[in-house]
């Protein structure tokens, strides 16, 4: 979904390992045909959605410079044109599949990801709400306010290339922006801003900023999508790990839904635990959604938000992991994956996948938390 921040970052809003990972790197192979065969046989099973996927990606790849190098100083020797070539020669192909499994192992080399990617999940969360002040729903969902500004603040020294500093303005001139606590305890945006819709539970809207967009449920029955748009500035502060911390969840326990389960039984509790991350997303309304970091829709089990630094928007990857299933036994699943979302907490070889809507997106966003083996692929010169 369309986020600097990323939405859905599960691991994060879990529990984050003290471990240094090791420097993810980019390793030739010769082709695994088995994983092949396998991915094949799901690309084949909505060739219809795949191809409109890789569409999105193609629509953005042309957009970039056709010789420059999208990956950084390890990556392999690749340049943007190669990765539309690439989409372009998939596209076409998709339909061979069928009869013909071998095809990926053939013609496209196979260079796999290292060390084994994590695999998170993010879904699109729905909940129901108003345009208009309902006494039914109280909890007020804020665009971005005209008051919160940002800066790029590598225009003033080359030490801060790439770093933002959002603020606001007060008598004493720049300050930090207004953090959770004070916005929806304190009520600071009340007399200033007009929200944008209004919901039911605080909780909801908690979880709603932490996929970074979701679905809105009128009282007449239509649908209107959450779009990011943007955030407060303030460093995000995993709830999980603080409640780890303190010793309300066991961390062999931990998943959204144990949060959730803690927040409703626990009510005098849950706003204090909400503050402790300051962080906070303000969104925008739309027809269609939800949007990835390319700008185009995501499709479900297939787009996947990545470290664009490592592994850039448009990258084609074969995905061999274990999905979590509701029974409690796990199945292993392969899969060609797009890379066309980014976020905040995706660094590295870790990946995030866009589980979808509805109950079991949420419950695959909730737990998955599989070490993947995973390959980008790129066509094979003539």
């Amino acid at each position: 979904m369309k986020r600097v921040f990323a939405a859905a970052l599960c691991l994060t809003l879990l529990c984050a390992c003290a471990v240094t990972p090791r420097p993810p790197r980019l390793v030739e192979q010769g082709p695994d045909r088995a994983l092949a065969v396998r991915v094949a046989a799901t690309a084949t099973s909505d060739p219809a959605a795949l191809t409109r996927a890789i569409g999105h990606s193609l629509a953005y790849v042309r957009t970039r410079p056709a010789a420059e190098n999208p990956f950084g100083a390890d990556g392999p020797e690749c340049t943007w044109g190669q990765l539309s070539s690439s989409l372009e020669h998939l596209q076409t192909r998709i339909p061979a599949l069928v009869e013909d499994p071998d095809l990926l192992a053939r013609e496209f080399r196979w260079i796999e990801v290292r060390p084994d990617p994590l695999m998170t999940g993010y879904y699109e969360p729905e909940m129901e709400g108003s345009l208009e002040p309902d006494p039914r729903f109280p909890v007020p969902l804020y665009g971005l306010p005209a008051d919160l500004h940002s800066v790029d603040l590598g225009r003033f020294h080359p030490r801060w290339t790439g770093q933002r500093l959002t603020y606001r303005l007060d008598e004493k001139g720049i300050a930090p922006y207004y953090s959770r606590e004070q916005i929806d305890v304190q009520g600071v945006l009340a007399l200033t801003e007009r929200p944008l819709a209004w919901t039911r539970d605080p909780v909801d809207v908690f979880f709603l900023q932490i996929q970074g967009s979701g679905r809105l449920r009128l009282p007449d029955g239509s649908v209107r999508h959450i779009l990011y748009a943007g955030k407060n500035g303030h460093e995000y502060v995993s709830l999980g790990k603080v409640m780890i911390e303190r010793g309300l969840i066991p961390a062999d326990e931990m998943s959204m839904q144990r949060i959730r389960a803690y927040l409703r039984e626990h009510p005098y509790e849950a706003q204090e635990l909400l503050n402790t991350n300051p962080s906070y997303v303000f969104f925008r309304l739309a027809q269609d959604g939800p949007l990835g970091a390319m700008g185009r829709t995501l499709t479900p089990m297939v787009s996947m938000a990545t470290d664009s630094a490592f592994l850039p928007l448009g990258s084609i990857l074969a995905v061999d992991t274990v999905l979590p299933d509701t029974g409690g036994s796990d199945a292993r699943t392969s899969f060609l994956g797009l890379a066309q979302d980014r976020g905040g907490a995706i660094k590295g070889s870790r990946l995030d996948l866009f589980c979808g809507a509805g109950p079991r997106a949420e419950f695959l966003a909730g737990h998955l938390q599989a070490s993947s083996r995973v390959y980008f692929l790129l066509k094979k010169e003539e």
